[in-house]
């Protein structure tokens, strides 16, 4: 066993419970996780694409997901908060803060050195990168909170049940038989029989939860659950990974030895979670 392959485990190991424990307490610990994901993942994204702390375009863009976080998670936190700073806080839209943020990024990208195309291409990914984190962190938080009477802690396993073991199944049987590559251009090592392997994971955990977390839920929704988190969450792997072979890197930080970072560990989990945050909340009311 090398280095990397017992780094992966222990870590593996500590924070496997310690993310499913915090996501059963719910309330402040949640948010408090959460919200240090996304601020680990809004600097990893930064500082990738050559903004420091030193520079303005660094603060601004932090600020905006911090302000997109807090509406997200309104509901919550107006709940916990003085009748003032509720106020305050309710007034927050997302169309207005993104427009803002838009406009003070393009007035101080106009005032860049570099190239005219370089330049947009830096305010345009700097707008992305607020939406990616900013408008999909709070997502998880919402779903961790509980839709229609079903608990917060048991959506959440739910969810990372369906990531992690659709993930491995994807990994392992794509190395074993997979022949023909999903997206060579975006990532050579995936395979459309690993592709087609996370959906056989992800339905096998929703087939557990039907007799252990949801036995009131027809098996048929949770399977349509489980596929279509696991769809989504492939494809929101995918989406980091080009974001990555943009920038030519391997992994957005070491902060999670033998994992990379937060966007390299979640990046599925922000596609899959308002998909099942929707199919909850629409469909089974």
């Amino acid at each position: 066993m090398n280095h990397n392959t017992l780094s992966r485990i222990i870590v593996a190991i500590i924070f496997i419970p310690t993310i499913l424990g915090i996501s059963y307490l719910g309330g402040w610990w949640l948010f408090g996780m959460i919200l240090l994901f996304t601020i680990i993942a809004i600097s990893e994204f930064l500082m990738n694409e050559g903004h420091r702390p030193g520079g303005i375009l660094f603060w601004i863009t932090f600020l905006s997901v911090l302000l997109l976080f807090a509406h997200g998670t309104s509901d919550f936190l107006i709940k916990h908060l003085s009748f003032e700073q509720s106020k305050l806080l309710a007034s927050f839209t997302i169309v207005p803060l993104t427009a803002i943020f838009f406009l003070i990024s393009g007035m101080i990208s106009t005032k860049s050195r570099e190239a005219a195309a370089a330049s947009f291409a830096s305010q345009s990914r700097l707008l992305w990168g607020v939406v990616y984190i900013g408008l999909l962190y709070p997502i998880v938080f919402l779903v961790g909170s509980g839709i229609n009477g079903h608990r917060g802690g048991d959506l959440l396993l739910f969810l990372f049940g369906i990531i992690w073991v659709g993930d491995t199944a994807a990994m392992e049987i794509g190395k074993r038989i997979g022949k023909r590559k999903l997206s060579p251009a975006i990532s050579p090592n995936k395979t459309i029989a690993g592709f087609v392997s996370g959906f056989f994971g992800a339905a096998l955990v929703g087939w557990l939860m039907n007799y252990w977390k949801f036995q009131n839920v027809s098996l048929v929704h949770l399977l349509l659950i489980s596929i279509g988190c696991s769809l989504f969450g492939q494809l929101g792997d995918l989406v980091e990974s080009m974001w990555k072979r943009s920038l030519n890197i391997k992994d957005s930080s070491s902060v999670i030895p033998g994992h990379g970072g937060i966007l390299d560990r979640f990046d599925s989990l922000l596609f899959a979670a308002p998909f099942m945050y929707l199919y909850f909340r629409l469909l089974l009311s």
